[in-house]
């Protein structure tokens, strides 16, 4: 946090209190003659707009203590990949709903969506995609996102053949913050680069050339892969752009572990291991566990609208609130450890 914000917000808080109680003043000093109260509808609508202003600079105050995430500006790189477990073809289902859910999700605030990878499943699923979203502030958003959605629902006639029960199934969204160049530097001598042929549905070849690009870093031993253009150079540097984003994240995680000792339950942390989110369509709701947050209506939700944007923004206040309680724990630990008392604001 930076000291100077801080004191601005602060000073523009205490200058906002003192115009208020000038007009409280004002308002309780006047007359019953009709120039007083021409004057006193005036300074109420003044007393009502100065309300509003201290309220918007206390939550500016408020966000000069919060600790900033540099990765907020940041596009992302997201991937969706079916589960593994039971539930097969419900899973892959799930994953492309989830998918289109982001795309919708990208077109609802204008940004930018470009497709890296797509692996198309049976029955209209898919077993993997990343692509680039790029816009205003597109980590900030979707950083939250990350981690295992369950589905909960009855297989649709004709996608599934065993009986008509409740079904459970999971994909995993992993969201990457893009780097820049000078963030990430790689040897080319530490990466193997394989070609193949572009699969499609069913292990058909969708292009008769070795124009797919795999990328190994032989040292982490991450990979990244591209197949969606004809081009195999243009296939190359979007696989070298996703594998930059993995090792950015891992350098990230290294980080973010070393920062987060003390509190082991996040949100934002980023770690892909656990069920943030359940959709259960037999119910018809949404129920993000990490907040306890709740909505209905799937179908809409899943549009990638309006309700997403409201989830993802309670999920943002959720962080900055427990961001702000550790903020205070650490300076509890300070007042009261061997460092002495805590700095005050000079």
């Amino acid at each position: 946090m930076s000291q100077s914000s801080f004191k601005v917000a602060f000073q523009n808080v205490e200058n906002a209190v003192k115009d208020l109680k000038e007009v409280e003043a004002l308002l309780q000093s006047g007359s019953g003659a009709d120039e007083d109260i021409q004057m006193r509808d005036l300074m109420k609508e003044e007393h009502v707009e100065i309300t509003e202003r201290i309220e918007t600079l206390r939550k500016e105050l408020l966000q000069t203590l919060i600790p900033s995430d540099k990765h907020d500006t940041n596009n992302v790189i997201l991937e969706v990949a079916s589960g593994r477990t039971t539930g097969g073809d419900i899973c892959q289902q799930f994953t492309k709903e989830i998918f289109d859910m982001y795309e919708g999700f990208a077109s609802y605030k204008n940004w930018d969506f470009e497709v890296f990878n797509y692996t198309p499943a049976d029955y209209g699923g898919i077993h993997h995609a990343a692509v680039r979203i790029a816009g205003d502030r597109v980590y900030q958003h979707l950083k939250y996102e990350g981690g295992t959605h369950r589905v909960q629902r009855i297989p649709e006639v004709g996608l599934s053949s065993r009986m008509q029960r409740i079904h459970t199934g999971t994909m995993t969204v992993i969201v990457l913050p893009q780097p820049n160049e000078i963030d990430v530097s790689i040897d080319p001598k530490d990466l193997r680069i394989d070609t193949f042929r572009s699969r499609g549905a069913g292990g058909q070849s969708v292009n008769t050339t070795d124009s797919a690009v795999r990328i190994t870093h032989i040292p982490t031993g991450l990979t990244a892969e591209c197949q969606e253009s004809r081009s195999q150079l243009k296939n190359r540097d979007t696989a070298m752009r996703v594998l930059r984003a993995r090792m950015y994240q891992q350098m990230m995680g290294r980080e973010t572990e070393q920062r987060h000792t003390a509190r082991k339950y996040q949100v934002g942390t980023r770690s892909q291991s656990e069920r943030i989110r359940t959709y259960n369509f037999t119910q018809d709701r949404v129920t993000d566990h990490r907040i306890g947050y709740m909505t209905r209506d799937i179908k809409e939700f899943l549009k990638g609208g309006e309700q997403l944007d409201e989830l993802i923004a309670e999920l943002i206040k959720h962080a900055q609130r427990e961001a702000l309680l550790e903020l205070v724990e650490d300076g509890n630990h300070r007042q009261t450890g061997e460092g002495g008392p805590v700095e005050q604001w000079g």
